[in-house]
Order: structure tokens, then sequence, then C-alpha cells
């Protein structure tokens, strides 16, 4: 993991999450890193209306892998680091916490495994596997757990062909009203 991931603007977040337009979600997936974004928002809008921070967290949930140097198993804290000065504590906390959710819904719902793609179980095995009972205890007692379960949810949901919903523009003015309430400003 890079320790050098520098805070972004939210432009430069915007500009970031263009780039996954044309990178797959994963191999052989036709589902960009991008679509995946814009869906996994929509969804997380769509389940709690009143919750920008939530869905622009479903929107950048992914953002360590677009930055250089990103890895799988560093994607989330990566991703935290990056956007956490622009979009403010809670949704680099949640961003940082969606792997993890993704280690608790292992180890504590019996069929959440079901519902994985393929790339998320490989990916789960070099993130630390299922949590153990004590781990999973230590995270459901953390802040914004219930909502990192959410996003995750969203984000194992949000991997659908040609699934319409709305554009980047659409999250943009979202994005920069948050980074201004975090103090950050838009550029």
């Amino acid at each position: 993991m890079s320790d050098a991931a520098p805070g972004l603007s939210a432009d430069e977040i915007l500009d970031v999450l263009v780039t996954g337009a044309d990178r797959p979600l994963a191999d052989g997936a036709l589902v960009s890193q991008l679509d995946h974004a814009r869906q996994t928002a929509t969804l997380l809008a769509r389940l709690r209306p009143a919750d920008a921070e939530l869905a622009v967290a479903g929107l950048v949930h992914d953002i360590g892998h677009l930055l250089p140097g990103g890895t799988d198993e560093a994607h989330a804290e990566t991703g935290a680091r990056a956007v956490r000065d622009a979009l403010g504590e809670r949704v680099a906390g949640l961003v940082a916490l969606h792997v993890e959710a993704k280690r608790y819904l292992v180890a504590t719902d019996g069929g959440y495994g079901d519902v994985l793609a393929d790339d998320s179980m490989v990916s789960l095995v070099r993130q630390g596997g299922a949590m153990t009972g004590g781990e999973a205890v230590a995270f459901s007692a953390r802040p914004w757990a219930a909502d990192a379960l959410a996003l995750r949810r969203a984000d194992d949901s949000a991997k659908v062909e040609g699934l319409e919903v709305p554009g980047l523009a659409r999250w943009a003015a979202l994005l920069r009203d948050l980074s201004d309430q975090a103090g950050a400003g838009g550029g």
C-alpha cells in the first residue's frame, strides 16, 4: 500500500472517476469501473434518499483501484486517503470500511458468499478472508458499520451490464457540495 496517495480535490476525484470508463470492473467484465461507481451511488440514493454522503461514498468507494499503484488489497485505504480532505471523514470512513464489510458479511451471513461475484470471492482471500468472531464484534462496534454494510450490499448489486443510471454529471454537483461542506472546495 502506498502511503503517498495524495488528497484529491472534488474536481480531481471526478477526473479520476472518468478514467474508470475505460477500465473493466474485473477481467472479462462488461461493466466498467465508472458504470459500477454510478450504479452503486444510484442504489444507495434510492435506499436512503436523504443521505448524500452515503451515495457519494458509493460513487467513490473503488477510486483506489483507479489511482496509480492501486491494488485490490489496499484500494479501500488508498481511496479513503484520497477522498478524505475533499469529502470528509464519514465518506472516507465508509470507503475505508467497504472491504471489511465484505469480510464481516462472509463471516456472519451464511448466504452472503452466494451473492459475491467470482472476482469478489478471489479478492476476499487476498483481503484477509472471513473475519474471526472477535474481528466481527469489533467491526460491528465501529462508527458507520451499518452504513458500510449498506454500501457493501449495493457494491455487490451494482455490476449489471447495460443498467441505465444517471451519468456522472448527476453526481458532480453533489460531490462538490459535500466538498464545500467539508471545507475543501471543488478545485
